[in-house]
C-alpha cells in the first residue's frame, strides 16, 4: 500500500448507525468520501456478519476486510461468495464454564450464542436481537460445541447494577464487554477488535501510524489503546463512557450531531 494510505476502522452501532439504526446522510457522505479519497475504510463491530453485510451497502463500503463479533470473525472480500465476502479468521471458545457462572448469578438471564458458521442459538426471552438464521434452544444447548461469540441480557436490571453483577461473577478466561443497557458480549480470551486489526493492518501493510480508529463503547477499548499505542488515531463519541473517553486520543461530537462526519473531516484532510 502507498506510504499515504490510512486504514480507517469504524464501530458501528453509536458511531455509524444511530440508536434507531438509522444512518445520517452528512455521516454516509463522510465515509464514502475517506473511502473514494483513498483510505481504506472498514468496518469493526460487535454485530454478526448478517448484520454487519448490510451497513456495508448502505454505506457504498466494499473493503477488503470486515471485522465482526468483537473481532471473533475477520471476513476477506471473495468475488466467489454470494455475499462477496468468506471467513476468512476465526476464534471460538468453549462457552460452558463462563455461561453456567453467569447462569448461576442471573436470575433473569437471556442468552444467545453465535457459531463459526454465523448460526446462532438463544433463549427463551431473547427479544430485540435480529434473530434470523437462528434456533431456540434450551439453556444446555447453548455449549454443546464451541461458539465464537455469547450474548447475555439482564433486562431486569440498570446499566450500573448489572455492572456490579458482572464484577462479582468474577469471569475469567474469556474477553467480555457491557453494552450501554444490561446486556453483555463475550469473546474468546484474548480477542478483541484490536486483535483482529492488527491482522487486518499486517495484511495491507499499513503502518501502525496510519491508523484511524473510532467508536463510542466499552468494546472500543482496546481498539483504541492499539491505534494510540501505535502512534494512530483514536476517536471517542461524545456520548461514550468515562473508561472509554478516556482511553482515545481524541473526540468528537455525539452521533445525534453526526459526530463521525465532524471526526473524519478533522482528521482525514490531507
Amino acid at each position: 500500500m502507498s506510504g499515504e494510505t490510512r486504514l480507517v476502522a469504524l464501530d458501528v452501532d453509536g458511531t455509524v448507525l444511530g440508536e434507531d439504526g438509522s444512518l445520517a446522510d452528512e455521516v454516509r457522505d463522510a465515509v464514502r468520501a475517506a473511502a473514494t479519497g483513498g483510505d481504506i475504510v472498514t468496518l469493526a463491530t460487535g454485530r454478526s456478519w448478517d448484520s454487519t453485510h448490510p451497513v456495508l451497502e448502505m454505506l457504498g463500503l466494499e473493503p477488503e476486510y470486515v471485522v465482526c463479533a468483537n473481532g471473533a470473525l475477520v471476513m476477506k472480500r471473495d468475488a466467489a461468495e454470494e455475499s462477496g465476502y468468506r471467513r476468512h479468521l476465526i476464534e471460538t471458545f468453549d462457552a460452558r464454564p463462563v455461561l453456567e457462572t453467569i447462569h448461576a448469578s442471573l436470575d433473569d438471564g437471556r442468552y444467545m450464542v453465535e457459531l463459526p458458521d454465523g448460526f446462532r442459538k438463544y433463549t427463551e426471552g431473547m427479544v430485540d436481537w435480529t434473530l434470523d438464521n437462528a434456533e431456540k434452544v434450551p439453556f444446555e444447548r447453548l455449549y454443546d460445541e464451541p461458539v465464537m461469540r455469547v450474548v447475555v441480557v439482564s433486562p431486569g436490571q440498570d446499566e450500573q447494577e448489572f455492572l456490579e453483577s458482572v464484577e462479582r461473577m468474577g469471569l475469567h478466561q474469556v474477553a467480555y464487554s457491557i453494552g450501554w443497557t444490561a446486556w453483555l458480549d463475550i469473546a474468546p480470551q484474548g480477542v478483541n477488535k484490536s486483535t483482529a486489526l492488527e491482522h487486518v493492518r499486517e495484511a495491507l501493510d499499513i503502518p501502525s501510524d496510519r491508523v484511524l480508529v473510532a467508536g463510542d463503547g466499552r468494546n472500543d477499548i482496546e481498539m483504541f489503546e492499539w491505534a494510540v499505542a501505535g502512534g494512530g488515531t483514536a476517536v471517542a463519541m461524545g456520548q461514550a463512557p468515562d473508561e472509554v473517553l478516556a482511553a482515545a486520543n481524541t473526540r468528537t461530537a455525539p452521533i445525534t450531531e453526526n459526530g463521525l462526519a465532524f471526526a473524519l473531516r478533522e482528521h482525514l484532510a490531507r
